[in-house]
């Protein structure tokens, strides 16, 4: 007896039609893009092509001039602001920066989206705190650190805390290992993947690092002329006779990926840690 079809995956995220643009400029047009719950889709274009725009829409920080975003099957063109705010609950963001408050140590960092949104103790609130920063593998004696005392790893680290307090199902990661050193971007992908993996994340990430999307992404889409050009996995991609695809995944710096990552698209098993910071991230 043949073994029954597999379930076609759960769409957590899907854009039509979209069109964004600023004054007579389009960035994005006719722009379709389905995320499936549980992956980690890398999302990679030419500088200046837009990638954080993108994100940027979904997340309603930019208005669209068209098209529709549905987040968990909800179109945010129709539904009520309560509504909408829960469904903002249900995602976390990191920016490329961190983001931070400068005024705010770490913990207050952390507890500020509770504070927002969760009726709880300020004892409650500040042992839940805790907990995500040792989920992002930060020691207990960040907490009382200023952002300004922090290095570029451990801003990373302290703001993925925070865009995790309200327990997310969809995190939104930008340019996650920018300005990090080799080694600190490396345990950075293996504490995203891991993170994942433990915690049933679907996760959006704007990249340009190659090592990220061998590491750990499950497909990869790529912009191109204001559209998703091409979406796959690493080894559908490298098929591709697209150019730009082309000179990103088989360039000098492509083909130094590929032989180091054995040609493998989709990322390794899970590992079971969480890599703590290192002293030069």
């Amino acid at each position: 007896m043949s073994a029954p079809p597999a379930p076609e995956p759960t769409v957590e995220i899907r854009v039509r039609g979209l069109e964004v643009g600023f004054g007579e400029r389009l960035v994005m047009q006719g722009l379709d893009l389905d995320i499936l719950r549980g992956e980690v889709l890398g999302f990679v274009g030419a500088s200046g092509a837009g990638k954080s725009v993108l994100t940027r829409t979904i997340l309603g920080l930019l208005p669209k001039r068209a098209g529709t975003i549905e987040v968990k099957g909800q179109d945010f063109d129709k539904i009520t602001q309560k509504q909408r705010e829960s469904l903002e609950r249900r995602w976390g963001v990191l920016f490329q920066q961190g983001a931070l408050f400068s005024n705010l140590t770490v913990q207050q960092n952390i507890e500020a989206p509770m504070r927002e949104h969760l009726d709880i103790s300020p004892r409650l609130r500040s042992e839940l705190a805790m907990l995500k920063l040792a989920l992002v593998g930060l020691a207990p004696e960040a907490a009382d650190l200023m952002p300004s005392e922090l290095s570029g790893g451990m801003i990373k680290r302290a703001a993925l805390a925070r865009s995790l307090a309200l327990d997310p199902d969809i995190l939104f990661l930008d340019e996650p290992t920018s300005g990090l050193d080799p080694i600190g971007a490396g345990d950075f992908d293996e504490l995203i993947g891991t993170l994942q993996a433990t915690l049933g994340l679907t996760v959006f990430m704007v990249t340009h690092d190659l090592d990220s999307l061998y590491a750990i992404c499950d497909r990869v889409a790529v912009l191109g002329h204001g559209k998703v050009s091409a979406i796959g996995t690493i080894d559908e991609l490298l098929k591709s006779d697209d150019p730009w695809i082309r000179e990103y995944f088989h360039g000098k710096r492509g083909a130094g990926r590929q032989t180091a990552h054995g040609l493998r698209g989709g990322r390794p098993p899970a590992v079971g840690a969480i890599p703590p910071a290192s002293k030069a991230g």
